[in-house]
């Protein structure tokens, strides 16, 4: 039987992922060894044997067979949170093209261990009447130390004093307290503690389910029950109460014993999820995010993996809590973009946590009011179970929605940013002391070209997605290569308002306290949520009346629930609608769609104004309608006929060097390569990116159009192969994107 390698990281302390050991695979264990197993081996010359974990098999040895060690043993019953994550690293590895460690840091994504919280007990280690002998015969000293008095009387009062307390309040200088325990009239003792960043909120009442959330709820237990693990989408239109249903899922998987995950897209919408999670279930639930200090981060990973924590809430790297006993992964607005890493790997998170389920034996619940098509079409098809909530809770209504033809505005003079029908909204909500938001759509802002008088935006013939102004002056396809002069009237009306759409938050600000010097204004962009509780500060703000309007960017649309807000102002609606990009569309509806969905979630009814330069267009009138079903419908059938995803699938190969003919010449070798080894695969010439040059580094990409995944996959490993293999090709850095979600 030809001997097998297994490639081991031994003792996996976190800040040694770069660094594995070749072993030999004995015949009597070859079919227990896998990726991922949990393994004993010799290490060293001193006969020690430590724990690895197993990352890749092989038949080929690296090194002299006389220095290769066997495995010992396989620890199957052994099973540990960081086996399950290796074993999605080796998924991730595979099927988004990076390397094994790359993969690794991004599953185990703590460098190394942060030096524990502790907090110091002082305590009296003799008798109290030994102690009062020793302060008495103090103060009668001729030089005697207040502080040291002070210490000792403290510790015959109380016994034992946290350190901070003594240090900071009593002002006992850390001296006394280290010459006392010298003389052992005092011991110190640490407690380990974990950094804890939720604050405790009150209990939360439990609303009562309606009967589409309780058919919902009642079908996930039947299928839990009787040991099926489903894939769920639970579509439901804004204000349904999704996340009544979650937490009603995850208290039958609590009951089992089991962990949660909760995903959710940004770190603006952690404060007001986390909050109704803590609410109903106190302790057991923690949060990670970004922001998160690195003692706080590693804490929350310990207190996953020691089982003190059983609900993780936050955004995509929430998805690798080392969880030993995993039953359920909620994805709470799917179709969020930020769910698609943009470094390396570029994995979506959606497809992991499939992975990550199988692995676990979990489910997996999809929410959202405006799925992906991915998951939608899935549902179609049949491979998710679609769970419905067709109405809002407590029969509340859905806003009414306006549409403000902002051509008629400009042909009536208005050339600001509200339309006069938003401006009337704005003040009779603030004479009614209602809440207003105002969603400034920036998502698309660069390099598209429209006109303000008829609407027209200039797009690709080839492809039907928007042409993109590059600094050469030029209009650019990023699909295609399609390339043509810059213009400077309409083609259509004749026009000279043509040009690129510029906005901001900024500027509408300053308009708005212009305009209402009496209002209340809160401004959240990247700009005022910088800080650590940026988000949170706002949103309390805003949620306790404190201000009259809030606007913002896509961060003030998502998953909020002001019960105060009656309208709703949509700035530039059809500003993302015209970025250059196949899922423009879907962005746009989604966005639409959420915005409109934070009116009218109170008693008080909604109004919503959507202000564009293209009523006309089906995605305008499919977000006005709240019809996902009609939008989907016009959207797949256009993603069909061009072949893109989720009706076919897209890699999108992305090429960089310092030397653009360098560049130029490599792209060409691996498009060449690709085509000879597979002759049928669509693959596109290679195209300057969008940018096509950062700091000083010049970028191309590669696009290959397949409706097998399996073939892009092949794809990769080729362009991989020879990057190790062709010295032809040594100097180019390449990354792969597979079904991307963003331009490059």
């Amino acid at each position: 039987m030809m001997t097998m390698f297994a490639d081991i990281i031994v003792d996996i302390s976190l800040g040694q992922l770069d660094k594995t050991f070749q072993y030999s695979i004995p015949n009597a264990l070859i079919d227990k060894v896998s990726v991922g197993s949990f393994v004993k081996v010799p290490f060293g010359n001193g006969g020690r044997t430590l724990e690895g974990f197993v990352l890749s098999i092989s038949d080929e040895p690296k090194i002299e067979l006389s220095r290769i060690k066997p495995v010992i043993s396989v620890e199957e019953d052994k099973v540990r949170a960081e086996t399950e994550l290796i074993r999605l690293a080796y998924f991730i590895k595979v099927h988004y093209g990076s390397t094994m460690n790359q993969a690794l840091k991004t599953v185990l994504p703590i460098k190394k261990k942060v030096k524990p919280k502790e907090n110091k007990i002082v305590k009296l280690s003799v008798e109290p009447d030994i102690a009062r002998g020793e302060l008495s015969e103090m103060r009668t000293r001729k030089r005697h130390s207040i502080a040291k008095e002070r210490l000792l009387a403290a510790l015959i009062e109380e016994g034992e004093i946290p350190w901070d307390i003594l240090t900071s309040k009593l002002d006992i200088p850390t001296s006394a307290i280290r010459d006392f325990e010298k003389k052992c009239l005092l011991n110190v003792r640490s407690e380990k503690t974990y950094r804890n960043p939720v604050v405790h909120s009150k209990n939360a009442e439990r609303p009562e389910l309606n009967e589409y959330q309780q058919k919902a709820v009642n079908r996930f237990i039947s299928d839990y029950a009787e040991g099926l693990r489903n894939t769920y989408l639970l579509y439901g239109i804004t204000g349904s109460g999704k996340t009544e249903v979650y937490m009603s899922m995850i208290e039958k998987v609590l009951a089992l014993g089991k962990d949660i995950i909760v995903l959710i897209p940004e770190i603006a919408l952690t404060y007001q999820t986390l909050m109704r999670f803590y609410g109903r279930f106190g302790d057991q639930v923690s949060v990670i995010h970004s922001r998160l200090s690195d003692g706080e981060r590693f804490d929350q990973f310990e207190r996953a993996k020691n089982g003190d924590v059983k609900i993780m809430v936050g955004p995509r790297s929430a998805l690798f809590t080392p969880f030993q006993n995993l039953g359920l992964i909620i994805i709470d607005e799917e179709q969020e973009t930020a769910y698609k890493s943009e470094t390396v790997p570029k994995y979506h998170a959606r497809e992991v946590a499939e992975e990550r389920c199988r692995l676990s034996d979990a489910s997996l619940v999809l929410g959202s009011a405006t799925p992906s098509l991915e998951a939608f079409e899935r549902a179609r098809e049949g491979k998710y179970i679609r769970l419905d909530l067709p109405e809002r809770v407590e029969d509340r209504h859905l806003p009414k929605t306006h549409i403000v033809d902002m051509r008629e505005e400009l042909k009536a003079g208005n050339r600001t940013m509200i339309s006069d029908a938003l401006m009337d909204a704005l003040t009779d909500r603030l004479q009614k002391n209602e809440q207003s938001m105002l969603f400034l759509n920036r998502r698309g802002l660069m390099g598209f070209i429209s006109c303000r008088s008829c609407g027209t935006v200039i797009k690709c013939p080839h492809c039907d997605v928007s042409l993109s102004l590059h600094r050469d002056g030029k209009l650019h396809c990023h699909y295609c290569g399609y390339m043509t002069e810059n213009v400077k009237v309409c083609p259509k009306c004749g026009s000279k308002y043509i040009g690129t759409m510029r906005a901001g938050t900024e500027k509408l600000e300053e308009f708005l306290k212009e305009k209402f010097p009496q209002a209340a204004v809160l401004r959240m962009d990247a700009d005022t949520t910088s800080g650590k509780e940026g988000h949170e500060k706002i949103l309390s703000q805003f949620a306790n009346r404190e201000a009259d309007i809030l606007l913002g960017t896509q961060m003030i649309v998502k998953g909020h629930d002001f019960s105060g807000v009656t309208l709703m102002g949509i700035i530039a609606a059809d500003m993302s609608l015209n970025a250059s990009d196949y899922r423009a569309g879907e962005r746009t509806f989604d966005l639409l769609t959420q915005a409109a969905g934070r009116a009218g979630r109170g008693e008080r009814e909604g109004d919503v104004y959507i202000q564009t330069y293209q009523p006309e267009n089906f995605v305008i009138q499919a977000s006005a309608a709240q019809d996902y079903e009609a939008f989907f419908k016009e959207e797949i059938a256009y993603r069909k006929i061009m072949h893109y995803p989720p009706m076919s699938h897209l890699l999108l190969i992305q090429c960089m060097c310092e030397n653009h003919e360098r560049l130029e010449e490599k792209t060409k070798l691996i498009y060449h390569l690709i085509k000879e080894k597979n002759p049928k695969i669509n693959i596109l010439k290679p195209v300057d990116a969008s940018i096509s040059k950062i700091n000083d580094t010049y970028r191309m990409a590669i696009y290959i159009k397949d409706d097998s995944y399996e073939r892009l996959i092949t794809a990769k490993d080729i362009v991989s192969d020879a990057l190790l293999n062709m010295s032809a090709l040594k100097g180019i850095t390449i990354f792969f994107d597979f079904d991307p979600v963003n331009g490059y």
